[in-house]
């Protein structure tokens, strides 16, 4: 159940990302602004961003056997869409990328679905597993510039509403929710009330806010910002981005397994202080080779242990019957943490040319972060543990 889940979010995740690498082609083809680009770019964010509260909230209630079959086949619906007709446009770009972030409500489907299927002492590590399947932004970095070269724009998105059709109909056979799977009774409204009251909830998605926000920015917005502050080619601008995303997608996983061992605190203070480092550095716009690069994967080590880190956090800290609320807030709270920077960045870049005070304000936001964690968070998880 943990693979399948797994390969589910891949390839919504492989959806949802597909307009980022093309963000420069459509800049030249429809002669977009900096900000225009970057609102391609960042709606699907949002709009999976927020989905994410109602979708985690319904995954208590149906569960990911449900769920994950029917948010997969919606998610097809925006990929053709994009890929027949609405590249020619910006206005069917955004229309197409607003429906586009139904993918990535897939998050808040995954983490309750797999927690139901673990013992407590294992579900850092099993959420971060799952929480790789964000790599699916990585082969849509990889692959889809050069199949729109080899085989036009339709190609990238055609191949992908293939791979979710034959998901959702092995996802409708297959899957199944964890024994003795409990369902609310409460209505949705007076479910979503209860959690927003947890501090867990509001704690959560400050740190992912940060930590997965920060992922998602650099693994939409950095291709443009090699371009721009670089002068790289597209390809490798997209190939270099895909490469902080393995990264990025293979720390998780670790930052969950650490949690394990070593708490959430730990780790998520160690992840915030490598971040407010490279931030802080890369706002000097340090040399590619080997600064600005060392810089750059060691935030990528850091937002991915970061993430995992936040979702074992939630896996211990939150009620049992309340997982895919927490999920789905605390998802929504770090996919809008992506949402801000490229909106900010594309701004700061077109009114300065430069991107220092972007990076300058990561680190500041980082930093408040990690006084967070040492202190309210800290206190939160040792008051629980007693």
């Amino acid at each position: 159940m943990l693979v399948l889940a797994t390969v589910g979010f891949a390839l919504n995740f492989w959806a949802w990302a597909l307009l980022s690498p093309l963000g420069p082609r459509f800049q030249e083809i429809l002669q977009l602004s900096s900000l225009e680009q970057s609102l391609i770019v960042a709606v699907p964010v949002v709009v999976g961003s927020v989905g994410r509260i109602p979708v985690g909230a319904l995954t208590d209630r149906f569960g990911g056997r449900v769920m994950f079959p029917v948010v997969t086949a919606a998610t097809i619906v925006p990929v053709l869409y994009l890929g027949l007709a609405g590249h020619t446009s910006l206005a069917g770009l955004l229309i197409g990328g607003f429906f586009l972030g139904i993918g990535g409500t897939t998050f808040a489907i995954g983490v309750p679905f797999v927690n139901a299927w673990f013992p407590p002492e294992r579900r850092g590590l099993a959420v971060g597993v799952f929480g790789a399947g964000m790599g699916g932004t990585a082969i849509s970095a990889l692959t889809t510039v050069q199949l729109v070269e080899s085989g036009g724009t339709a190609t990238p998105f055609v191949i992908t509403a293939v791979a979710l059709a034959a998901y959702a109909v092995l996802a409708a056979v297959v899957l199944r929710d964890a024994p003795g799977r409990s369902a609310p009774t409460q209505p949705l409204l007076r479910r979503l009330a209860a959690t927003v009251r947890l501090g867990i909830t509001w704690q959560a998605s400050a740190l992912y806010a940060v930590a997965f926000g920060g992922y998602v920015a650099f693994s939409v917005y950095l291709p443009v910002y090699l371009k721009s502050a670089y002068g790289l080619e597209q390809t490798d601008a997209a190939n270099r981005m895909a490469g902080f995303v393995v990264l990025a997608v293979l720390m998780r996983p670790i930052g969950g397994w650490l949690s394990d061992r070593f708490g959430p605190v730990r780790v998520l203070a160690a992840s915030l202080s490598v971040v407010v480092a490279g931030a802080t550095m890369q706002s000097f716009t340090l040399d590619l080779a080997p600064e600005g690069t060392v810089a750059f994967l060691s935030m990528a080590v850091a937002l991915g242990a970061g993430s995992g880190a936040v979702f074992a956090l939630v896996a211990q800290a939150s009620p049992a019957d309340k997982v895919g609320s927490v999920t789905g807030v605390v998802g929504a709270a770090g996919g809008l943490g992506g949402f801000v920077p490229p909106l900010v960045m594309g701004a700061v870049y077109g009114a300065t040319g430069s991107y220092a005070v972007g990076l300058a304000l990561l680190a500041l936001v980082s930093a408040a972060a990690l006084v967070l964690t040492l202190t309210a968070v800290r206190t939160a998880v040792a008051r629980r543990a007693a």
